[in-house]
Parts: C-alpha cells; structure tokens; sequence
C-alpha cells in the first residue's frame, strides 16, 4: 500500500483530537516533534500561571489558603489530577520535588540492604541521572556501586529483554529501579509482568515514568507497583523546570520517609512546629521541602486538557501516528540508510520513534533550518515524537518529505556533525 497526502489529510479531518492543536504555541509555526523533551505551552497552562501569580499579588501570604488554587494545598490537588494518567489511587500521587530527588528520596526510603541483599537492579540503557543517584545512594550506605549496582545488558544497544531483567532478580537484588519507556528507543517495558516476577522474589520495585507518563495509560495500583516517579515537562506539558511528582503504593503507607522535611507533616500537625516529626498518612508524607509553587502553576491549566482528551484517546491516535510515521520511513526514505531503532509493535512502542543515520546530528540542525525540532541523541540517534494533543498527520507526511529532500540533495552536508549544547 503506497500512503500519500491526501491519506494524512483524512487522518486529520476523522481525528477525534484535532481541536486540541489550537490549544498550543507553536514557536513561529514550526512542526515540533520534541515534545518527549520539552512540551509546548498550552495557553490553559499560561492562564493558570498567572491565575497563580496573581493569587500572590492579591493575597500575598494569604495565598496559602485563600483563592482559586490554595498553595498549601495543591500538591495534593494536582496529585488527584493526575492520577488518572497513572492508574493510581489518588492519596498516592504527589505532586513534588525534580526527578532525580524523588528518586533519592525513593530509594532512601525502600532501600534497606542486609547480609543477603545488598544490591540495586537497574539497566544499561537507563537516564544517565537515575544511575547517578542509585549509585549516590550506594555510596551513603557504604556500598561499591560498581559491585552493588547490577545494570541488565542490552543485546542490541536499543532495547531490552525481560527476560533477562528477571534471570537478573536473584537473592542478592534488595530493589528495582527501570525505566517503563526506555528514552532513546521508546521501547515500553511490561511493568505488570516485571512487578509480579519482582515480588514473587519478595524484591521490591519501582519505575521511571519520564517517557511514559501523559503518554501511555499506566495501572500502578492494580500491578502492584511499589513506587514511581516522574517530570511533567514532557509530554504533560507543564513547562521547563516543571514540578515532578512520585507514586507511592498505599501498602507503603505509614513508612517514614528516608528523606524527611517540613512538608512531610501532616497537615494539621505542620505548624505546630515540633521537633519530631507526624509524616502525613498517604504519599505527602513523601515531601520534602516548600512547594516550588510557580513552577507547579502551569499543570493546573495542561493537567485540564489531559482530563479532557482521555489517556486511552490520546494513546490511540499516538500509535496511530507513529504507525503512519513508521509507514512513511519505511516508503519514502528506504534508500537513505536510516535505521529504525525503536520497537515496530504498538505494544512495545511508546510515544516516540528513534531513527538511526551516522550523519543524525547534521540532519538533525537541517531539519531545524526547515522549521522542524527533532531531537539528536548522541553518537547517532534522531528521537522524533509526534504527540496526540498537538501534532497533525500532515505534520507527519510533511517532516518525511522534507527528510527525503535533505538527503536526496545532501543538504545536511552544509553542518558540521556534532550535537549542540544542549542536543
């Protein structure tokens, strides 16, 4: 079957979620496929910011309480929200903290290594920030993370094996830490699968769902899952610098947290001001420190739009444009040496596609001079993620066209092929 425009122009007049597009700024008009790094502002996410920043001007100190969003509060609301997205309960979602110290915070808690277990499970392909706190974390217990720290190998240097992931559960493995979406290939782990044969081995576990969540539909709740962690500033949207947030499952309740803080508190217990400390009953006792409150602001207003869309709706037409993508790699663009490197199977491939070529980061810095944002991975990776909220079919059919341009009249050749500072 030979795909053309007019087959991603009916895609786009039968698509369902079409008139979310409008929602977003797009810098000058481009065709952004970066939203698995950075999300575009929505113009609800603009407006609650400043619903926010005028709750400070009016109320000053007061906006703990008082106004449309309480401050004190909206960790806790936001949490709610997004539960949802993560098949949780909502008193286990939290709204806090960055990635990486929610991690920390995490591990610190449900890391406990005896004479037996002494070792962290994790993967090769892994963010580079989750090994850097798991080992951080080994070394505050006094432990080598070159002994301790067990990275399952990847065969092929994209994707993994759950096979492999299980044989590696043995009786010296005290946690898991693993992505659900591994960040360069999109490949999407079986986190009920690995959950179970997790805990048959009395091992617990937890995911990293920075690629995954605003993304895919999640049951962390009915998996089991022990915890997980998360941004929003990729596909959920809520900007850069965005406010992360953590899963805790309800069992877990009543632990007290490896890293305590003030927001740890009960809530009625905070002010009181004691030197011990009354963690609150469900995931806020995960806190740690004051609210970032004006970077938590943009998720109320990108949060409405996902509430709006539905998960399993905006999971539809994901795999649906990135089968089309695949499609027209695969029609157009068969001469010029790409490799697709993420999973083929709608089951196994989350929201991004991950094209291989040695000249990725000069074609990379041609498509941005054509007004189209991918996103190079190094050494020879170019991540292209078409998102259901805001992304066109004709979007798709117009960046494989222009590829085929670039590499037809060799145009990439013009840049040098190294990334950027920041890729």
């Amino acid at each position: 079957m030979t795909f053309t425009l007019d087959d991603a122009k009916h895609l786009d007049q039968s698509d369902n979620l079409a008139s979310f597009r409008q929602e977003f700024y797009f810098p000058n008009d481009c065709i952004y496929l970066d939203g698995n790094s950075l999300g575009l502002l929505s113009k609800r996410a603009e407006q609650s910011l400043l619903s926010v920043l005028d709750a400070w001007r009016q109320f000053g100190i007061d906006g703990w309480t008082k106004g449309e969003n309480p401050w004190f509060y909206l960790s806790e609301q936001l949490g709610e929200k997004m539960a949802s997205l993560v098949g949780a309960n909502p008193q286990e979602v939290i709204v806090t903290g960055s990635t990486t110290v929610n991690l920390h915070q995490l591990v610190s808690t449900f890391f406990h290594p005896n004479n037996a277990r002494t070792k962290i499970l994790a993967d090769e392909l892994n963010f580079p920030s989750d090994i850097y706190a798991l080992q951080s974390q080994l070394k505050l217990k006094g432990l080598e993370p070159d002994i301790h720290l067990i990275r399952v190998k990847s065969d092929d240097g994209r994707t993994l094996q759950e096979e492999d992931i299980i044989e590696a559960m043995t009786d010296e493995i005290a946690l898991i830490v693993l992505p659900s979406v591994l960040y360069r290939s999109g490949q999407i782990l079986d986190m009920k699968r690995l959950t179970k044969e997790a805990h048959k081995r009395n091992i617990l576990i937890g995911f990293d769902l920075c690629h995954s969540i605003g993304s895919i539909p999640h049951a962390l709740s009915e998996w089991g899952v022990d915890f997980a962690f998360w941004c929003t500033y990729k596909h959920l949207n809520g900007g850069p610098g965005s406010v992360a947030a953590l899963y805790v499952n309800q069992r877990h309740f009543g632990q007290i947290p490896g890293l305590a803080g003030w927001f740890s508190s009960h809530k009625s217990k905070q002010f009181d001001m004691e030197h011990t400390l009354s963690p609150a009953g469900d995931v806020g006792a995960f806190q740690i420190g004051t609210p970032h409150v004006l970077s938590m602001a943009p998720l109320i207003g990108a949060l409405e739009i996902f509430l709006e869309a539905g998960i399993e709706n905006i999971r539809q037409k994901s795999l649906s444009l990135t089968r089309f993508f695949i499609n027209l790699i695969q029609q157009e663009l068969a001469e010029y040496n790409f490799t697709i490197g993420n999973p083929i199977e709608d089951a196994h491939r989350g929201g991004h596609l991950f094209l291989e070529h040695k000249e990725a980061a000069r074609i990379c810095k041609a498509l941005k001079d054509k007004n189209i944002i991918p996103d190079f991975r190094s050494p020879n990776g170019i991540r292209l993620a078409p998102v259901a909220l805001y992304n066109s079919y004709v979007d798709v059919w117009n960046t494989v066209q222009t590829l085929k341009d670039i590499m037809k009249n060799e145009t990439y050749k013009q840049y040098e092929n190294k990334r950027e500072v920041v890729a």
